[in-house]
């Protein structure tokens, strides 16, 4: 079903997720960046059913407020800011806005489907490594010169899962050369052997592929809500 989208933040990754939301039959009906912030007060954002967000860890949050002040729900896909402080208040209802409506928000540190399972497949693998002290985890992340938060987002979201004693944050290995659109591995290292899992984008297309279908899944929903329910509302 046709949707009507707002984008936040028109870079690189807002003029890709424009693409694929019209090919997919959608009308982005407001496009709002650093230069025009005064649109999120006016009527054609707030006739959107959702608001795609990708700015900077600086814009973020303020972004998403506005956006739920004009009754928009939000899809975000910014890193490096402190999204868990808006998370427990939406989980706590502890959010009053001037509407009175229910505020939502979906948060992924990456919007590909692939590394999503990436994700559970690394779950599941420090669960079975919690019984083999022998091996070591070492996590290397490499991204285009352009990335501002290192390490990435979702070199954290991989780091959490493993856990702290592991693999401490300072020692993911973060790697910022040329236009890398992404690569995130994880390498459990003994004596006699290594496991690596690994995901590699070819593209951002991926990553602006998801943030939209995340976008479709979201229309009508509200609270908080993560990107491995899109992913995995199938099993």
């Amino acid at each position: 079903m046709a949707m009507k989208i707002a984008l936040i933040g028109y870079g690189k990754m807002g003029h890709m997720i424009e693409s694929i939301a019209l090919q997919r039959g959608h009308e982005i009906v407001c496009i709002i960046d650093q230069n025009n912030l005064d649109e999120f007060e006016s009527k054609a954002f707030a006739s959107a059913d959702v608001a795609i967000e990708f700015t900077t860890p600086q814009t973020a949050e303020q972004n998403i407020l506005r956006a739920w002040k004009a009754g928009v729900p939000v899809v975000c896909g910014t890193t490096g800011w402190n999204v868990e402080s808006l998370k427990q208040q939406l989980l706590h209802n502890s959010i009053q806005l001037l509407h009175h409506t229910t505020p939502s928000l979906m948060w992924s540190s990456n919007y590909s489907i692939g590394v999503n399972i990436l994700f559970a497949l690394n779950t599941q693998l420090a669960r079975f490594m919690k019984s083999y002290s022998e091996y070591t985890p070492h996590m290397t992340e490499v991204h285009h010169i352009h990335k501002l938060d290192a390490p990435s987002g979702t070199a954290k979201t991989l780091q959490e899962a493993i856990g702290e004693e592991r693999l401490p944050l300072e020692a993911i290995e973060s790697i910022r050369e040329g236009e890398v659109p992404g690569i995130h591995t994880v390498t459990w290292d003994s004596e006699v052997d290594s496991i690596t899992i690994t995901h590699s984008a070819k593209s951002r297309k991926g990553f602006a592929l998801g943030a939209v279908i995340a976008a479709e899944w979201m229309k009508g929903k509200t609270g908080w809500h993560e990107f491995s329910e899109v992913v995995f509302s199938h099993e």
